[in-house]
């Protein structure tokens, strides 16, 4: 097993009230008609003061710099100021500056400052919490698998340390915390979502979980294929049936009081589609399929982290969905745990055959919420595209957690469970069928499948990422390529939400 010890992680952050020996300093730059301008920073005068900042922006529009967002433009620092160079990241029009913008654009610069030592930066006079966000998670690098052929060079890798500027030593203290705290889940999130599942199958995947769990001393609880077997988890028993690697059911439960919070994640940890197998293109981005699981994981630790007044379990179904003589076929019917029985009309609809399985065993619980995280539907990214996660559930908690995910830059975006839609998924000779007849609203026809699951009395809302969970295209901001962590900041923020109730 891989320790976890040899995670790659981003740079230290810590706060500072000096430049002190930093290599680079990061300033932001706004927009305007009459030209960029350094961003406000009037609790830094001593490092910034007028004659300074006048010639930072001469310097900087000297070379063509406009302070539009996210652009970069690095020039030698002015003499006296202590570091070797400046870089400036665009903020766009100053009226228009929020907290997503100055994370945007600190994500940039922190992806900018490879082969850098030490950066230290006035964003954090804008927003210390979204800067602290920002630099950490632009700069996350994955380089566990690189050899001394690819690796990065001393001089060439990720910027090591990260300082910002800060009136004075207690400032922003609890601000700082929480938003490296949370920084850390999401790289933890990533980190998993990124390992090649010949490392990361179901059982390992446990395992390491469970080291996480237990060492910051939650309860942990695995049951493995005999267990999941005797216990009547037909779902997951049905999809992990094809793979030479048995499933798994992890439950990781922070008890920091009431109310209960029930998270449950799709844990497929590689995905061919079964004996419906995909295509063979792009298959590899199929590594991505835990990544609802690998969320729920980190934002069960960082619930304990941030020490929030309510319990959290997580109920984390692994599988691998692997095509064999042994693989479930179109046509079978399975009993979910609970009783329901499922006709298979499509071994690639997997996912919500796992979760129907966790769902019923987390409503057990009895919780106040529940919200299931998974990358569920090709349909999600056909009707939202590749950034925008499909929020569905109880109408009043499924726009909450809209409304909380778009606050933090995750954009969710609420969608319906059309009843038209019910009846499609009506099998038969089972209680249920996989999937409907046709193509048509396929996110929403998963979502209602897993709400005949779901506890009638709890709140829940079923979060698709099968789109932003995993970047495949260049990195954007904060966002690398590869897995992005979504969508850790929007479940911590709505269990801080719930807990302030």
């Amino acid at each position: 097993m891989t320790a976890v010890a040899d995670r790659s992680l981003g740079p230290e952050l810590v706060r500072t009230v000096s430049i002190g020996e930093a290599d680079v300093l990061v300033v932001g730059l706004t927009s305007s008609d009459d030209g960029p301008a350094i961003a406000p920073a009037d609790a830094f005068d001593d490092v910034l003061d007028a004659d300074t900042r006048a010639a930072l922006v001469t310097a900087l529009r000297a070379v063509g710099a406009k302070g539009k967002a996210e652009e970069l433009t690095r020039i030698p620092a002015p003499a006296g100021l202590g570091v070797d160079s400046v870089l400036a990241v665009g903020l766009g029009a100053a009226e228009k500056v929020d907290a997503e913008q100055i994370r945007k654009s600190a994500g940039v610069a922190g992806r900018a400052l490879s082969g850098t030592a030490t950066a230290v930066t006035t964003l954090s006079g804008l927003d210390l919490g979204a800067a602290a966000e920002g630099f950490y998670l632009g700069a996350y690098t994955f380089t566990p698998y690189r050899s001394s052929k690819s690796a990065p060079k001393a001089d060439e890798g990720p910027v090591k340390r990260v300082e910002f500027l800060v009136p004075d030593p207690a400032y922003g203290e609890e601000a700082f915390f929480r938003a490296r705290s949370i920084a850390e889940a999401v790289a933890t999130a990533r980190d998993f979502v990124n390992t090649p599942p010949n490392d990361l199958f179901p059982a390992e995947f446990a395992n390491r979980a469970a080291e996480l769990a237990k060492a910051a001393g939650l309860q942990v609880e695995i049951l493995d294929e005999e267990a999941l077997e005797a216990g009547g988890y037909g779902g997951i028993i049905g999809v992990g049936k094809g793979s030479s690697r048995p499933p798994r059911l992890i439950r990781i439960t922070y008890a920091g009081g009431d109310p209960k919070v029930a998270l449950v994640g799709k844990g497929i940890t590689f995905d061919t589609g079964g004996i419906s197998i995909k295509p063979a293109a792009n298959m590899e981005n199929m590594t991505s399929d835990m990544a609802g699981a690998a969320a729920v994981v980190a934002t069960t630790l960082l619930a304990a982290r941030l020490s929030l007044p309510l319990t959290v379990t997580a109920t984390v179904p692994m599988a691998e969905n692997m095509p064999s003589a042994n693989a479930q076929r179109p046509g079978d019917v399975l009993t979910q745990y609970g009783g329901t029985t499922v006709e298979v009309i499509n071994t690639d609809a997997e996912g919500r055959l796992i979760l129907a399985d966790a769902i019923v065993r987390a409503g057990e619980d009895e919780p106040d919420y529940l919200i299931d995280v998974a990358t569920l539907t090709g349909a999600q990214m056909v009707a939202l595209g590749t950034r925008t996660p499909g929020v569905m559930g109880t109408d009043e908690f499924r726009d909450r957690i809209a409304r909380i995910s778009q606050s933090v830059g995750e954009n969710g975006w609420a969608m319906p469970l059309p009843t038209e839609l019910r009846a499609d998924i009506n099998s038969k000779i089972a209680d249920l069928a996989n999937v409907a007849p046709h193509r048509w609203g396929g996110m929403l026809s998963a979502g209602l499948f897993l709400k005949e699951f779901v506890p009638e009395d709890v709140q829940w809302a079923h979060v698709d990422i099968a789109g932003p969970s995993y970047n495949t295209g260049g990195p954007f901001g904060y966002t690398p390529k590869g897995g992005t962590g979504v969508p850790v900041r929007t479940l911590i923020t709505t269990l801080e939400d719930i807990a302030a109730e």
